[in-house]
This record gives structure tokens, sequence and C-alpha cells, in this order.
């Protein structure tokens, strides 16, 4: 079976597996493992930030970013779609007691206009709007990437009003690999990052938060509470910092792999329309006759194994361990 489910399915190499057993390791509650140290000062250093934080999960990054940065009844911006609101267990809620404003821009994406008009008033009646999140790449909007002009100009009205703005970047070097942007200046226009490490970049797990220095100090806190404070984690960590230092630039390949991969969709009769590809994730439309649960079913009966992605259409996400063999059999499959 081929597994396009989504590019957190990878599997460490060889090299990364013989990197991690070599690691040096501590006790990073006593903030003394050498590894995970060091992958969260390459990982500040990269973004031109102060401090990072390594968490066991994407999830954990957000939902601590969001802790860090509001107070129970306020509210926070994100689009309708963002993995914040909609992937997280209504974390958001529960954790931070932090009430959401959607955005329902039709690209996926939010923009600075939208954020302008949705900041409440300095009144008792509202809550009291302190935080943006964007999400790069947009998961659900098929991995599409901001324009760094954009986020600058979203980054400008969060200022303008004191507000803050997290950046859920679990595929944020998807982005950065298309637009050529570098991560230290991409960073200049956030106030916390949140990097994955275990989907595109091919680490087993591990996701860093990255902000000032004291917002790790309030950080740490919080990621005890959570639970989240682990011991060796040097282990992971240096498989962190090998998908830092190797599997960056590799990611065109996958976002090669997934245009061919929409072509070889299109030409199928039960799709009735792709998404614009411009990283690594496909979204294809499906005929309302054919059904997604069919789709699915017989993807699936030819060695394809890809996700529902709603009423009508499925994902297929591309990864280090989609191999050239892979594509072949996909693009010569006859359905």
């Amino acid at each position: 079976m081929i597994d396009f489910r989504s590019d957190t399915v990878t599997q460490p190499t060889a090299q990364m597996l013989d990197f991690m057993i070599r690691a040096k390791v501590g006790d990073d509650v006593f903030r003394d493992d050498p590894t995970t140290l060091e992958l969260e000062r390459i990982g500040a250093d990269m973004f031109g930030k102060e401090a990072a934080l390594f968490c066991a999960s994407g999830t954990m990054s957000n939902q601590i970013a969001i802790k860090v940065h509001t107070r129970p009844g306020d509210e926070m911006i994100c689009h309708e779609n963002a993995h914040v609101y909609r992937y997280e267990g209504g974390g958001m809620a529960f954790n931070s007691g932090v009430s959401p404003k959607l955005v329902n821009n039709p690209s996926g994406k939010i923009e600075a206009t939208d954020i302008a008009d949705m900041i409440n008033p300095d009144d008792p009646h509202y809550p009291k709007t302190v935080l943006v999140s964007l999400e790069d790449t947009a998961n659900r909007a098929g991995g599409i990437y901001y324009d760094i002009n954009e986020v600058e100009r979203i980054y400008s009205v969060c200022k303008q009003n004191g507000l803050s703005l997290h950046v859920d970047g679990a595929r944020i070097f998807n982005a950065l690999t298309e637009t050529g942007v570098t991560p230290a200046e991409y960073g200049q226009f956030a106030d916390t990052i949140s990097v994955c490490l275990s989907k595109g970049l091919g680490a087993p797990a591990g996701t860093l938060l990255i902000g000032s220095q004291e917002f790790i100090r309030q950080a740490i806190r919080v990621r005890k509470v959570f639970g989240g404070g682990m011991r060796q984690t040097g282990y992971y960590a240096a498989a962190g910092i090998f998908a830092l230092q190797n599997n960056i630039l590799r990611l065109k390949d996958d976002h090669l792999k997934a245009k061919r991969i929409a072509e070889t969709l299109k030409k199928l009769p039960w799709v009735t329309r792709i998404l614009p590809v411009q990283t690594n994730i496909i979204l294809a439309e499906i005929d309302d006759d054919f059904t997604v649960k069919n789709a699915i079913n017989t993807l699936q009966q030819n060695g394809i194994s890809c996700l529902a992605f709603g009423k009508n259409r499925i994902r297929l996400v591309t990864h280090l361990g989609i191999t050239e063999e892979d594509m072949e059999y996909l693009e010569n499959l006859k359905i």
C-alpha cells in the first residue's frame, strides 16, 4: 500500500536513526538535555528569535502558544478552517477559555483586511481581541502558502491594535521552499511560530515553539501543566536537527510529485476538480454520484491509501516516503 494519507506517516531514514542513536542526552525537565537545547537554539536562530521550546506535537505547541498569549475570556481570530480551531479537540476553549472569531475568507487564508474588521471595540460586552493565528501552509485549502507581503500586513495590523500574531507553521518550510523567503525574514513578522518536525521534514515526532526569551520562559511552565515535560528528549531532538540540516531542500521534490499526481487524478472520470497545488497537498473533488467512499475504496483496492477530506473531497499528501517507483505505479494505473 502506497500511503498518501499524510506526511506524518514518514519513517526515519537509516541516516536519521544513526544520528539519533549517537545523540547525547540528559533530562529536559531539568533543562540539561544537550541535544534538545541545541535543537532549540538552531530553530530560534533560523527564525531570528531569542528562544525555542521542544514540544511533543504541533497541537501541543499551538495550545501552549494560545495559553501564554491570552487570558480566559479573551478572543482569538483565525480562519474557520484553521487547524487550531478544527483539529485540536476544542483546545482553545478547554485549555485557555478563549473564544474564537472565525474568518470565512474563501481563499482559505486570512487577510489583513479581515482582521481589521473583526477586532472588538473596548467594550465589556465583548471579549477582548488579543490574538491572531494564521496557518502556513493552509491544510484545508490544499496546502497553499502565504505571500510574505500579506504576512507583513497582517503583522502590522496586529501591532497597530495591540494584538499578538501566532503562526501555526506546521508546514512552514513547504511554504518557504516555494517562496524563497528565509526563515529569519518570515520570523520578523510573527510573535511566535510553531514549526512541525514530523511532517515533510521526516522526524518521528516533535515541534518547536519559537518566540522571545520571556515567552518561552512562560511556555515552559504551561508545557509542564499540559503534561508535556519529557526526559531524554535528545533522541527525538537529534532527529529534528537532522531534519533541519538535511530535509528542507528536498521538500521541492514532494511539491513536484504532488503536481504530477494532480495531473493523473484529473484524468479519472469521477474527479470533477483539483484544487490548485502549491506544495505537497492534493485535494480532489469527487462526483456526487460516485461518492468519496467509492473513490477511497477504489484507490485502496489499487494499492493507494488516502483520506476523505469533507463530503466531496479526498486528500493525498506527498512526502519523503513516496518513491519514483510509487509515482510511476500511480501514473500508470488503469482505474
